[in-house]
């Protein structure tokens, strides 16, 4: 049985999420998505339990997909699952570079581990997470971007949506 990894932080899960995933589940025999419990790079919106939670809701029609959390490296992750492959979804340019660097310092800890890209479906090659969170914080709809689970959790997070306008990056 070939079993892949596919980890991330999933705060929260979006339809490209969803998208690789299905991908991978249609490649490998097992797949493993992992959640990371504590992101070191960034603070999430939603606890762990409720990203697990969006996932296996989202992914109950793929039998061959599980998820797990992880606070580990993911190549230990990965040795953990007996995976030989990291599944990773590129969107933008700016994806690519950040990838490049961690696969670089992944296969210089796990040479064994081949790390495979998807690229991102163009109807979801704009959905980003954080976008989905100021969307969903400013009262938007997101029911186009994330699993129904995802939607209406936004929903009785942001009923009125927050005031004001989103701040452009100079101000």
């Amino acid at each position: 049985m070939i079993t892949a990894i596919c980890p991330g932080s999933y705060d929260p899960v979006t339809l490209g999420h969803i998208d690789v995933i299905g991908r991978a589940a249609a490649t490998f025999d097992r797949v493993v998505v992992g959640v990371v419990r504590d992101p070191h790079h960034k603070q999430t919106m939603f606890t762990v339990e409720e990203r697990v939670a969006f996932l296996e809701q989202a992914l109950s029609e793929f039998s061959n997909v599980t998820v797990d959390v992880f606070h580990e490296l993911v190549v230990d992750f990965a040795r953990k699952h007996a995976a030989k492959t990291m599944v990773k979804g590129l969107r933008v340019i700016a994806d690519f570079e950040w990838e490049f660097q961690m696969n670089r310092l992944n296969h210089l800890l796990a040479p064994e581990i081949e790390t495979m890209y998807v690229m991102s479906s163009p109807e979801y090659s704009f959905i980003s997470s954080s976008g989905v969170k100021e969307i969903a914080s400013f009262g938007g709809k997101v029911d186009e971007l994330v699993p129904d689970v995802v939607a209406r959790r936004f929903r009785e997070l942001f009923p009125n949506g927050r005031p004001g306008a989103p701040l452009s990056p100079q101000e």
